[in-house]
């Protein structure tokens, strides 16, 4: 898996900002198998919008050396037939979840979450172990 792009979710960055031993986090883990990353933009707002002003300069240190992709247009269809099938299913995610995971399937990455329960509902959606 060297050298893949992964979209990472917010749940990912949240887990390695609160465990104490950094080394023993998802994100930790998911560079040793090689990958490289990007987040939606959705994520970037996630966690700016979460943050203390404590807690700022840290992100600031995480996310300058992560491509954050836009949700841009293209982004936004894959999330309309997303929403689609799933309002179908009656199975709908929240909105910032359905962003991301649309960002993911438009671009062709798959996504690291620690929330696999409203993720795993999206049939298009790659989901990292």
């Amino acid at each position: 898996m060297a050298d893949k792009m992964i979209l990472v979710e917010t749940s990912v960055l949240i887990d390695y900002y609160r465990k104490t031993d950094k080394e023993k986090s998802v994100w930790i883990n998911l560079v040793r198998q090689g990958y490289s990353f990007s987040i939606s933009a959705v994520t970037k707002y996630e966690i700016y919008a979460g943050a203390t002003p404590n807690q700022l300069s840290f992100w600031d240190n995480v996310l300058q050396a992560i491509n954050v992709l836009p949700l841009d247009e293209v982004s936004v269809d894959t999330a309309v037939m997303i929403n689609s099938s799933l309002k179908k299913k009656r199975k709908q995610i929240a909105l910032a979840d359905l962003f991301i995971a649309a960002t993911a399937v438009a671009y062709h990455f798959s996504l690291a979450t620690l929330n696999r329960k409203h993720f795993d509902r999206i049939d298009t959606l790659n989901l990292v172990d």
